[in-house]
């Protein structure tokens, strides 16, 4: 059951053109809702949602691709256990709210919604092929292998840790290290292989990726992908897998609790401005000014060389109106593939510069630069033409202007560490028979390895900013130090895999006082297109191209931050559906933190210049000492419980193999081809 609240009813009434086709639309919602009652809700809604789209496709109204993103939109919502309401001919929908009887009932609310995503990707032929692959045996340094070589055997785990348990004293770490022997792999190319098995690790990776409740998809910008293994084991079985990605731009929880928050850091300039502030200010804002392009602006005049030094109001308008005209000139010609072909055949400086040049760019230089010079214009009016010091500071920072001026060079700061020092967990647990015993806190806890950060160093260490050399004409490398994890649950009750996970950085050669810990932050619920189908996401990208009044997402990097979700927010738009409302997914999620440095808020935002490491001790070492305190600090418990231990030995890899750690095949659905020869 629910909660008994009431429901928050939002009307849905997309633009169709003709009576017809509103009415097929309200006897949609009629027909969803009679299914979401049936025993087997989700199969009736797919099937309605199946003749929907057949009748669609078989009609002849104008407005038909329009009305076919609308119910394809309609029975999301309904898989999504949204609720649906027909009233005096409009249809209306409520957001599933959180289950009353606790936990169980909610994880089991949100596991359901991540499952439709997950399956529907399992039932794809080129996953189903992928899959069938892995399983497959064949012969490697003289063995025969498959996939199912790295999975443990449960029996054979359960009954080593029911001998484990029988020892006493200090005899029980050794014997736990002899059973589970956790050491990380790093998936460093799309050709490296696993030396026990000769399959690639990329497709290792992905093979128990694909065991996760939620739906595996690749994420833009940097991502580091990670094997944790067991060397107690023949062929040294996957213990469980993770992966760094570039993180969320903007995140409340975690920026207030870094001191990136505006309003947080202008209460700490005005409670103690000092000339170490105001500095700071200065010389960040004129970093900035210094890694923008400005050779073209200043040979069309868009802006004259005194003016970058001393701005005046004139500049600063021009460069708002050139940026408002790029970005049009951007909308109007840009492909994809013509914004890639540019930069072929030109070495390095010169396809830097090419990009810079582009009406994308430009548009995005020219509203940079007028930014910077309006707080550049801002801090030498209240600092008279003299270097600003902490007095003047105390003034910017109790005005409003001044205040603005302080939140652009924040933002500023942010940008040039946000994607380069800190990193999201995005993907992190323990597959079967490990998982039973806690593995995925094993998994949490050698994410934070020193081991980690050498190897994000290695991996990134000459790697280009992508925006900041087209901004600036060059490249542009910054020092990869990474300084701070974060993630979220999927569950927004309690995640049982982060919570109270502390390392002692005595344990791995650090001070004896501090430690390194997952810290809740709080709850967060985000926007995002995971509810809906690719047959919504792509009639909806249809409707777009169709239409004629909509700017079109290229899909290209720097255009904006995530081009699905832009693509979906923009179809809802066109279709005259409030796209506020349906991009929240609705599931809290706690948000944690893992600081790695101990002068973390100063590092940030380019205060101090070296990080402050808590850990510094050789990686590899410091990788097992993780691995020891975890046994000692939860293995050890964990195997007296007879239940977990029975829950291990459940995962048998004699065949027919029905091994948790093996990918579910669902059965394959065929899907209705969509206007393919009719457009």
């Amino acid at each position: 059951m629910m909660q008994t609240t009431p429901h928050v009813w939002t009307e849905l009434c997309p633009q169709l053109v003709s009576n017809a086709s509103r009415s097929a639309f309200v006897e949609h919602a009629r027909e969803l809702m009679k299914a979401k009652k049936k025993a087997n809700g989700d199969d009736a809604i797919e099937e309605v949602r199946a003749s929907f789209t057949d009748w669609v496709a078989a009609s002849k109204y104008a407005d038909r691709q329009a009305l076919l993103a609308a119910g394809h939109v309609l029975a999301d919502l309904a898989i999504q256990s949204w609720q649906l309401r027909v009233r005096k001919g409009v249809v209306g929908v409520s957001p599933p709210v959180r289950a009353e009887e606790g936990r169980s009932a909610e994880k089991a609310r949100i596991r359901r919604q991540e499952l439709v995503k997950r399956d529907e990707q399992l039932r794809q032929p080129a996953v189903q092929t992928f899959v069938a692959s892995m399983e497959r045996t064949r012969l490697h340094a003289g063995k025969f292998v498959s996939i199912f070589s790295l999975m443990r055997d449960g029996r054979e785990l359960a009954e080593q840790l029911r001998e484990a348990r029988t020892h006493r004293n200090n005899g029980w770490a050794d014997a736990l290290a002899g059973v589970i022997d956790p050491y990380l792999e790093f998936v460093g190319s799309e050709s490296a292989v696993c030396p026990h098995t000769g399959l690639r690790l990329m497709d290792v990776w992905r093979y128990f990726r694909h065991t996760w409740t939620n739906q595996y998809t690749s994420v833009p910008g940097r991502s580091m992908l990670i094997l944790v293994r067991d060397r107690a084991a023949p062929f040294h079985p996957i213990i469980g897998i993770g992966a760094l990605c570039s993180p969320i731009m903007q995140l409340r929880e975690r920026d207030a609790w870094i001191g990136w928050q505006p309003e947080t850091f202008l209460a700490r300039i005005r409670s103690n401005p000092t000339d170490e502030l105001a500095n700071w200010l200065v010389t960040t804002l004129d970093e900035a000014v210094r890694e923008i392009y400005l050779d073209d602006l200043l040979e069309d005049a868009i802006i004259a060389a005194p003016e970058v030094s001393n701005p005046t109001d004139a500049a600063i308008a021009q460069l708002l109106r050139e940026s408002t005209e790029q970005r049009a000139l951007h909308h109007r010609f840009a492909r994809h593939t013509d914004h890639k072909r540019r930069s072929e055949g030109l070495g390095i400086e010169d396809r830097w510069v090419a990009r810079a040049r582009s009406h994308l760019f430009r548009s995005k230089r020219a509203l940079a630069l007028a930014t910077y010079l309006q707080a550049r214009a801002t801090l030498l009016r209240y600092a008279g033409g003299a270097r600003l010091t902490a007095q003047h500071l105390a003034a910017v920072a109790a005005s409003r202007d001044g205040s603005d001026a302080i939140r652009k060079i924040l933002r500023k700061a942010k940008g040039d560490r946000v994607g380069i020092c800190i990193a999201d967990i995005s993907v992190c647990g323990a597959v079967q028979p490990y998982n039973a015993v806690l593995g995925g806190k094993l998994v949490a806890m050698l994410a934070t390895s020193p081991e980690v950060v050498q190897e994000y160093r290695r991996r990134y260490g000459n790697a280009e900013s992508e925006i900041a050399s087209a901004m600036a004409g060059r490249a542009i490398v910054r020092v990869p130090n990474l300084v701070f994890l974060g993630t979220t649950s999927l569950y927004g009750i309690g995640s049982s895999q982060y919570n109270r996970i502390r390392i002692p950085c005595s344990r791995m050669g650090g001070a004896e006082a501090e430690d390194v810990r997952y810290e809740e932050l709080g709850h967060s619920e985000s926007f995002g297109t995971s509810q809906f189908s690719d047959e919504t996401i792509e009639a909806l990208t249809d409707l777009v191209q169709q239409s004629t009044n909509g700017t079109r997402v290229n899909s290209i990097f720097g255009e904006g931050v995530s081009p699905k979700l832009r693509k979906v927010r923009h179809g809802l738009d066109v279709l005259g559906l409030p796209s506020a409302a349906l991009l929240r997914h609705h599931r809290h999620r706690i948000v944690y933190a893992v600081r790695l440095i101990r002068n973390l808020g100063d590092y940030l935002i380019g205060l101090d210049k070296e990080p402050q490491y808590l850990v510094s001790e050789d990686s590899a070492n410091a990788t097992s000492h993780i691995a020891a305190w975890w046994r000692e600090r939860w293995l050890r418990n964990r195997i007296h419980s007879d239940e977990a231990l029975a829950s291990v030995e459940q995962h048998s890899l004699i065949r027919p193999i029905r091994h948790g750690a093996r990918v579910m095949v669902l059965e394959s659905k065929q899907q209705p081809s969509l206007f393919s020869e009719e457009f």
